[in-house]
């Protein structure tokens, strides 16, 4: 919470991370951990749309894939209220990059990656800078 009542505007960087460590465990398997062979966060964008005030039930976090290169991918989110609260209170992007923690550098995607990416994939979220950028 911060000073007004609503949910701090870092809380939806957690809100990403949690929600991205549970989909990469269902996109890449339980058995492949790729926090532990190397993902590291390059960029991150958030469209802060309404204030969130607190609730006892979690919140509900959209994520898949909106983009694909060589070495890293990006992806778009969508933050919502608890069940039963159908509005969109952030939208975000976040870039990762696959790593070689032995090497310290970015490694290639594999095949097996990109299929699974593309499995969940989906339109980049419009954000508000997008258009100024040339990228909507």
């Amino acid at each position: 919470m911060d000073a007004y009542a609503h949910v701090n505007n870092v809380q939806y960087l957690r809100f990403f991370e949690e929600a991205r460590v549970l989909a990469f465990k269902d996109w890449f398997g339980a058995e492949r951990d790729l926090i532990d062979e190397g993902m590291l966060v390059v960029s991150q964008a958030i469209d802060y749309l309404l204030p969130m005030g607190y609730a006892y039930a979690p919140a509900r976090v959209a994520v898949w894939c909106s983009d694909v290169g060589a070495a890293s991918f990006e992806l778009g989110y969508a933050v919502g209220g608890p069940v039963g609260d159908d509005t969109v209170y952030a939208r975000g992007r976040v870039t990762l990059v696959a790593y070689d923690l032995a090497d310290q550098r970015p490694r290639r995607l594999g095949a097996p990656e990109r299929d699974a990416l593309a499995a969940v994939a989906g339109p980049p979220p419009l954000l508000r800078g997008d258009r100024r950028r040339g990228r909507a």
